[in-house]
C-alpha cells in the first residue's frame, strides 16, 4: 500500500501527468484509494471569473470517474445553493464535518441528508484558500463503517493544502483564456496565450469579413435613457455574437454599435464553405434582430445592416507599446466598411461584394455598380434573391 507522502509529493510537483483539471481529481483520488483512503465520493468547487458562469463542480465517484458542470449565476438565488456546506465553508473558511453514522449527526444542511440515504457515513467540506485570499471548496465522503478514522481524516487534511496550489494554478490559466474569450474571442485567445503578444505579430490570412450596424443609433441613443440604450445594445449583440460563434465565426470587436468579425477560411475547406457559412449566420442573425422586443408599443423594430465580403487580411497585434489590439486590418476590411454604407443607402439589411456573392450565387443577386470612397474602381453590390 502506498504512503500518502507520495500523493503530496505529487501535488507539489504539479500534478503534471494529468493534464486536464477533471484528470488532476480522478487520479488524486485513485492515488488516495491506493493509500487506503476509503473515498467514496469527492467534488471540487471552483469559482470562476466569466460573464455567464458563477463556477465549476468536478465530482467524482468511483464508478462513474468524473463529472463536471458549470454553475450560471442564477443558482445563488436558489436555496440548494445558499444551504450547502460548500456555502458555508466560503463564508466561515473553516473546515465542516459530519459524522454521518452517529445518531446525533445534525441535519443542518440538505446534502447531509441525501449522502446518508446513500449509504454515506461521514462527510466533510475542507476550504481551499488560494494566495490571493479567495476560497474553493473540496469535500470527501466515505461509506466505510464509523466514517473516516482519525489517520485517514489526518492524511486528507495533509493533501489540501498542495491540492489548493495545483487548484489555483489550473483555475488562473483557465481564468485568462475565460477572460481572454470574452474580451478577444475563443481563437485569437488561443494565440495571445500561445504567444502571440508582440507588437507586429501579424499573419496574412484569407477569410469571410462581417461588419454590421444597427440602423438609426444616433436617434436612438439621443432619446432613450442610458440604461435603456445599454439594453437595446446588448440585446441587439446578443442576438449576432453565439450566431457567429456557432457558425464557426470570430467576434474581433465591438465599435459602438457596429461589430466586427470575420470567418477564416480553414486549410481543408474552400471559400465557397466559408461564405456559405457566413450567409447562413447572417440570416440566422436577422431572425434573431427581428425577433427582438421594442422599447415601447410605439417603437420600431431594430433594423441593421450587413456586408459581408472575403478577402485577405492582415490578422494579428497593431497599438503602440503594451497596449495592443488583435484583430485584422486591411483593404478587404475597407471595402466592407463601405460596402454596409451602401446597405443603408439601398434599404438593403444584407449586401454582398462581388467576390462573396461568386460562393452563393443562387442566394445573392447583383444590385449594381456603386462608387467607393479609397477604391478606384466601382464595386459590384449583391443583395439577396428573392424570398430570402
Amino acid at each position: 500500500m502506498k504512503d500518502v507522502a507520495s500523493v503530496v509529493k505529487w501535488l507539489a510537483d504539479g500534478a503534471r501527468s494529468a493534464p486536464n483539471a477533471e484528470d488532476v481529481l480522478a487520479d488524486l483520488c485513485a492515488r488516495l484509494v491506493d493509500c487506503g483512503i476509503p473515498l467514496w465520493r469527492a467534488a471540487v468547487f471552483v469559482r470562476t471569473l466569466h460573464p455567464e458562469v458563477m463556477g465549476r463542480s468536478f465530482v467524482w465517484q468511483a464508478q462513474s470517474g468524473v463529472k463536471v458542470s458549470a454553475a450560471a449565476f442564477e443558482l445563488m438565488d436558489t436555496a440548494d445553493y445558499r444551504d450547502s456546506p460548500v456555502v458555508a465553508v466560503y463564508a466561515s473558511g473553516m473546515p465542516i464535518r459530519r459524522r454521518l453514522a452517529d445518531s446525533d449527526c445534525p441535519d443542518d444542511f440538505p446534502i447531509v441528508h441525501e449522502l446518508r440515504a446513500e449509504g454515506a457515513t461521514d462527510y466533510v467540506a475542507f476550504p481551499l484558500i488560494f494566495t490571493d485570499g479567495a476560497i474553493h471548496v473540496v469535500t470527501c465522503s466515505t461509506r466505510q463503517p464509523g466514517g473516516f478514522t482519525p489517520g485517514q481524516f489526518s492524511d486528507l487534511e495533509s493533501v489540501v493544502l498542495p491540492l489548493a496550489r495545483v487548484a489555483e494554478i489550473r483555475a488562473l490559466r483557465r481564468t485568462a483564456a475565460n477572460l481572454l474569450d470574452t474580451y478577444v474571442g475563443h481563437h485569437t485567445g488561443e494565440r495571445i496565450l500561445a504567444g502571440k503578444i508582440r507588437r507586429g505579430d501579424v499573419e496574412a490570412i484569407r477569410a469571410a469579413i462581417w461588419l454590421s450596424d444597427m440602423r438609426g443609433f444616433t436617434t436612438l441613443s439621443e432619446r432613450l435613457p442610458p440604461r435603456a440604450m445599454i439594453d437595446l445594445l446588448n440585446g441587439y449583440f446578443g442576438a449576432q455574437v453565439p450566431a457567429i460563434v456557432d457558425h464557426g465565426g470570430e467576434v474581433l470587436k465591438f465599435m459602438g454599435d457596429g461589430l466586427l468579425a470575420i470567418f477564416p477560411v480553414a486549410h481543408d475547406t474552400d471559400a465557397g464553405a466559408t461564405c456559405r457559412r457566413a450567409l447562413s449566420c447572417a440570416l440566422a442573425a436577422r431572425a434573431r434582430i427581428a425577433a427582438l422586443p421594442r422599447q415601447d408599443d410605439s417603437e420600431a423594430a431594430t433594423r441593421f445592416g450587413l456586408a459581408l465580403h472575403i478577402g485577405e487580411v492582415m490578422y494579428g497585434n497593431i497599438g503602440g507599446g503594451n497596449r495592443l489590439d488583435f484583430t485584422c486590418i486591411g483593404p478587404a476590411v475597407n471595402l466592407a466598411a463601405r460596402l454596409e454604407k451602401i446597405a443603408a443607402k439601398l434599404g438593403e439589411t444584407i449586401v454582398a461584394s462581388a467576390d462573396f456573392a461568386s460562393c452563393s450565387p443562387d442566394e445573392l443577386v447583383r444590385r449594381g455598380e456603386f462608387p467607393v470612397a479609397g477604391f478606384a474602381a466601382p464595386q459590384v453590390v449583391y443583395g439577396l434573391a428573392a424570398g430570402k
